[in-house]
């Protein structure tokens, strides 16, 4: 007995509507799993980039101190270099003026700078001469000036002038300064 007038066919779990609903899921998935896949790629690409930029200015902070380093010891050597070329003027200045300040009648043989004075050696024709015409002008530039004369083997008389200035700030300090303690 037949009760259809079409022949059979096999049930299947698989119908089109289940199919469908099967692929969107499939493919939603695939697309989630390949989400999560190309972040966890871009998120330790991120870490290491992290970590390359930390480096790099671990290394940038360390050159910065360096140059700054640097930058001060040559702000140093600059500081020097003017207070030596000033040293140097004024030095150049004072011996022109040393050598200018000695009359033509006495003949210096050696003069010596030392850092708060000077000392001449020279020759002289008598002591009055040296009086009148050295002596009287060292002695209104340095605070201290001594001289001692030796006779010359042709009648001149050979000199030694020692002459120093007193430091300004030692007096102070010795001076002034001490009762403000």
């Amino acid at each position: 007995m037949r009760y259809s007038y079409i022949k059979p066919r096999k049930k299947s779990i698989f119908t089109p509507e289940i199919k469908l609903v099967v692929a969107f899921f499939s493919i939603t998935i695939a697309m989630l799993i390949s989400t999560y896949a190309f972040l966890s790629i871009k998120n330790s690409q991120f870490q290491q980039d992290e970590i390359d930029i930390i480096e790099a200015k671990y290394k940038i902070e360390k050159n910065i101190k360096m140059m700054e380093a640097k930058i001060a010891f040559i702000e140093k050597q600059n500081t020097l270099s003017q207070k030596i070329f000033t040293k140097n003027s004024v030095l150049k200045d004072s011996i022109k003026n040393l050598f200018d300040l000695v009359p033509q009648r006495i003949t210096l043989s050696k003069a010596e700078l030392l850092e708060n004075g000077l000392v001449l050696h020279g020759i002289t024709p008598n002591k009055d001469v040296y009086n009148f015409m050295l002596h009287a002008p060292l002695r209104s530039i340095f605070h201290r000036t001594y001289s001692s004369f030796y006779p010359a083997n042709n009648g001149w008389l050979r000199f030694v002038s020692t002459n120093y200035m007193d430091n300004e700030i030692d007096e102070m300090m010795n001076g002034e300064g001490a009762s403000d303690e």
